[in-house]
């Protein structure tokens, strides 16, 4: 059931990872236009090289959505965008673009930064481009820069800069926050469908899954499996002698025990009142009758208690293997007859029996 979980969270998760793509595809072709059009504007107003320059940025753009739609690794598509990005805002604001206006780009950086990384990354990366522009506007006579900025310009420009990145650090901390609270409330709300609330044990609705898998699974790859249906004896009368809190507390350590006995691989589940079904998946109807032989010899020496007070507890089952049965009704409705052979056949006992069960019963008797 757990494992189901984290599936539908990997699932979750990859969901986010293809918006994510998408995103970048869109931003990698606005960039494009953008590139494109810029250095269109200063190749007629007879800035050539930086006209030039910005195209040729457009090559590791193009580059980079050929590799991700040949491989489709997102990790490289992420990384090889914010790289790009970098070289062209350190570009910009060391050649102050067209009319000192290139520092004005910086502006799309913290949302893009936040959105695409973490906050931790996102703040580390943006305090780099801090420290970038820092150098430019305090040492302009470094080789590469070529551009000077006024005083007003500088203070506006990180002033302005460090609003948009706190608000944008704020508005992804309050996303991360929201989208986390309800990814539990789905987890829970998931786990909840699917699990016995008393026992923590799987319910009905999911065993019928779980069922449906496996026999899909048979159908495909021929991986045989087999069920036990499980009735407590005479658990009316726990409930009338004892109360229905004895009642609720033998479910609760009947189920405990049965987790102990089972694999990891087997799933239990609560059937229904005092029924319970056991999923058994690469398990032979052998092997199914050994493990609730197991079952039953365990509960039968284990001591329920409530308020100090012995409770008597056994345990009838009826087991089927897929290999004797056509469909999941069918195998169902063995095991049910089976459970009932073992009831009409004196309770606290597996059906059907073999000669090692009789040999067992025998020496406990």
């Amino acid at each position: 059931m757990y494992e189901d979980l984290t599936l539908s969270q990997a699932l979750s998760t990859e969901h986010e990872e293809q918006q994510v793509s998408r995103l970048l595809t869109g931003v990698s072709v606005m960039a494009l236009l953008f590139l494109f059009g810029i250095g269109a504007k200063a190749w007629y107003s007879d800035n050539t090289t930086h006209g030039v320059i910005l195209w040729l940025f457009s090559v590791p753009i193009v580059l980079n959505m050929i590799w991700f739609a040949r491989t489709g690794n997102r990790d490289t598509q992420k990384a090889g965008l914010l790289t790009f990005v970098a070289i062209l805002m350190s570009y910009l604001i060391a050649t102050g673009g067209e009319s000192s206006t290139g520092p004005l780009w910086f502006y799309a950086l913290p949302p893009l930064l936040f959105f695409l990384t973490s906050l931790k990354a996102g703040t580390a990366i943006l305090l780099f481009c801090y420290l970038a522009a820092l150098i430019v506007f305090q040492f302009p006579d470094l080789p590469g820069i070529t551009a000077r900025y006024n005083t007003d310009f500088k203070i506006r420009f990180f002033a302005t800069l460090t609003f948009e990145s706190i608000f944008c650090f704020v508005l992804e901390a309050t996303r991360q926050s929201a989208r986390n609270k309800l990814v539990r409330y789905a987890q829970a709300h998931e786990h909840a469908a699917r699990t016995d609330e008393l026992t923590g044990l799987a319910n009905r609705r999911e065993m019928l899954n779980r069922l449906a898998v496996e026999f899909s699974r048979y159908q495909r790859a021929g991986h045989h499996f087999s069920i036990v249906l499980i009735d407590l004896d005479f658990f009316k009368q726990v409930n009338d002698n004892h109360g229905h809190d004895a009642g609720d507390k033998v479910l609760q350590r009947f189920s405990e025990v049965t987790q102990s006995v089972i694999r990891q691989t087997d799933v239990a589940a609560r059937w229904g009142g005092e029924e319970f079904m056991l999923l058994l998946p690469d398990t032979t109807l052998l092997q199914a009758l050994a493990l609730a032989e197991r079952l039953r010899s365990k509960i039968a020496s284990t001591a329920f208690t409530h308020n100090e007070t012995t409770v008597p507890v056994t345990l009838s089952a009826g087991v089927c293997s897929i290999s004797n049965a056509a469909s999941i009704n069918e195998l169902l409705k063995q095991a049910d007859v089976h459970l009932y052979s073992a009831k009409k056949g004196g309770r606290n006992r597996i059906s059907p029996r073999v000669r090692s069960q009789e040999s067992v019963q025998a020496s406990t008797t």
